[in-house]
């Protein structure tokens, strides 16, 4: 489901409510109820969120991402088939159904929100009902008596990190995960950049300064606060991107812990490639979708921020599959996250922009996010918070 407010778009229950879950073994195609276990209030309401079909709808038609899915998938099939795989947050079994039918010999279709009736009734009209469990209940409260082969789970919210189920997938990983056994997708990057938007901004701020004829500019003060005070959901494109990305964090889903989430601080500095004004940051991430853990892949080159950068561009057509959420490429339902400033900054070309910016779960609800952006160019200096509702 798409946002709620500023500009139309704001954040919880915008996308997918899941954490999920496994149990034991059941008959194929049963729906499995994992242990009652009280749930925290915004557990409940993030969960409840996930039982409208809307949200579903969004991020099956995104083709983007359902095509990526089912690529990695297939190019896999070789890790998948005779395999057990567990899907944490299945949602309605999409993503269960392509591994059943890639050849997966159980698959564990795990989903903490009222769809997973639904997604039980998907796969016996499928006819997979000897193949896919699924299992009602959140991952954390539910026991699997198989080690897993494969884990696979759409867990990526707005900015990457907003709504915090990647939790869930490492508590699956530590407690299921054969050694050895692949994780889709594998890796996670997230970028920053400054961006320029001013018909955005003359959109939303200097409309007010003449209505029809009538000077409101009294509401601009109104204006420029609402744009800016919390991350706008919302589509730009490469021409409004103004420096080359900076990766502000890179996450192996084979070794993070969920510990390194509560709070990341990086350090950016980057040169403006052209002369506009500085209306604020665009965050967006990749997704990569590779084998099974190398040790060799975890080499300081590898992940060299300018190496992560570029490393799409220099892909072949036997690689993994990757899916991006990059202003320059085709528009996914997450869109892009951007960071408003009060008021533009006018910089000029390959003039430095540098600072800090630190991402943290909320206190009050893990699932929320709170932004602290640091930002100093041609002598002038921000700092501003946001969070993510």
């Amino acid at each position: 489901m798409l946002p709620s407010h500023l500009n139309g778009h704001s954040a919880l229950a915008r996308r997918r409510p899941r954490l999920a879950a496994a149990s034991q073994p059941a008959t194929g195609g049963s729906e499995e109820e994992a242990a009652d276990a009280p749930l925290a209030e915004h557990d409940r309401i993030y969960f409840q969120s996930y039982s409208h079909i809307g949200i579903h709808e969004a991020m099956i038609k995104d083709r983007v991402r359902t095509d990526a899915y089912r690529s990695a998938i297939m190019h896999h099939q070789k890790f998948i088939e005779g395999k057990v795989v567990m899907d944490v947050g299945c949602g309605t079994g999409i993503l269960s159904v392509f591994c059943a039918r890639a050849g997966a010999k159980r698959v564990y279709a795990v989903e903490a929100s009222e769809m997973a009736t639904q997604a039980s009734e998907i796969v016996k009209a499928n006819n997979l009902n000897d193949k896919v469990v699924v299992i009602h209940g959140r991952v954390e409260d539910v026991e699997v008596d198989d080690k897993v082969d494969v884990i696979i789970s759409e867990w990526m919210g707005y900015m990457l990190l907003y709504e915090s189920m990647l939790p869930s997938v490492l508590f699956a990983r530590d407690k299921w995960l054969k050694p050895g056994g692949l994780i889709l997708p594998s890796h996670a990057t997230l970028f920053m950049a400054p961006i320029t938007n001013s018909e955005r901004y003359e959109g939303s701020v200097d409309f007010w300064s003449d209505v029809y004829g009538i000077n409101m500019s009294a509401l601009v003060p109104l204006a420029k606060k609402f744009t800016s005070e919390e991350p706008s959901i919302e589509i730009i494109g490469g021409e409004n991107v103004l420096s080359w990305p900076f990766v502000v964090k890179h996450i192996d889903c084979y070794t993070f812990k969920a510990e390194e989430l509560k709070s990341i601080t990086t350090k950016y500095k980057v040169s403006s490639m052209m002369l506009a004004p500085i209306h604020g940051f665009g965050f967006w991430f990749e997704v990569e979708f590779n084998g099974p853990q190398d040790p060799s892949d975890n080499s300081p080159s590898d992940l060299n921020p300018l190496n992560i950068i570029h490393k799409k561009r220099r892909r072949r057509s036997d690689d993994a599959v990757l899916l991006s959420t990059a202003p320059e490429d085709e528009p996914t339902h997450w869109h892009q996250t951007i960071l408003y400033f009060l008021d533009p900054i006018e910089v000029k070309q390959d003039q430095i922009i540098e600072g800090s910016v630190t991402v943290s779960q909320s206190e009050e609800n893990p699932r929320f996010l709170n932004i602290q952006l640091d930002c100093s160019t041609g002598g002038q200096t921000l700092v501003k918070t946001y969070a993510m509702r």
